[in-house]
């Protein structure tokens, strides 16, 4: 039996996906602390919150081709489960690295060529990081939990007499 967990298109496909989510993240998170003067912490969740929306019908459409309007409702909730997890693993990962950056390497910021802007390093580097750890976590998830049958959605309605 073939070895569906690391299967090419599907990951190619959730590379490509999670790329974008990605970028929204880092975008988001960006804005809020240069514009709305949000400390580093609040804006990895409030940017984490943006791309988990987009997120979740990118995964469903394309990643795991799983367009069945039947199970949305479970696959929401499930989704939303491992996006906890995943937050979890990018806020306080990435919050973690950073101050431990900091403490090592010392406060490392370079600017843009031809402008004024300068760019953390420390900050770009442990988002990345803490970002990549939460790929691989969710890639997993999301295979072999969120867009598989295996009863925790109903389960869990059971559990909570809903």
């Amino acid at each position: 039996m073939q070895n569906d967990l690391f299967n090419p298109r599907d990951l190619i496909a959730y590379f490509i996906v999670a790329g974008i989510g990605f970028l929204i993240q880092l975008l988001a998170g960006s804005i809020l602390q240069d514009w709305f003067a949000l400390s580093y912490q609040q804006a990895l969740f409030i940017g984490y919150g943006v791309a988990f929306v987009s997120g979740f019908f990118l995964t469903k459409l394309f990643a795991f081709n799983t367009k069945n309007a039947t199970q949305s409702r479970r696959q929401v909730v499930k989704f939303s489960l491992v996006a906890i997890i995943s937050c979890l693993i990018t806020v306080y990962g990435a919050s973690t690295l950073f101050q431990l950056s900091v403490d090592i390497l010392g406060d490392l910021k370079r600017k843009i060529p031809y402008s004024h802007k300068l760019i953390d390093i420390n900050k770009l580097g442990s988002q990345n990081v803490a970002m990549g750890a939460s790929f691989i976590s969710n890639y997993i998830l999301h295979k072999r939990f969120t867009f598989a049958d295996t009863g925790f959605y109903d389960r869990l309605k059971q559990l909570l007499r809903l």
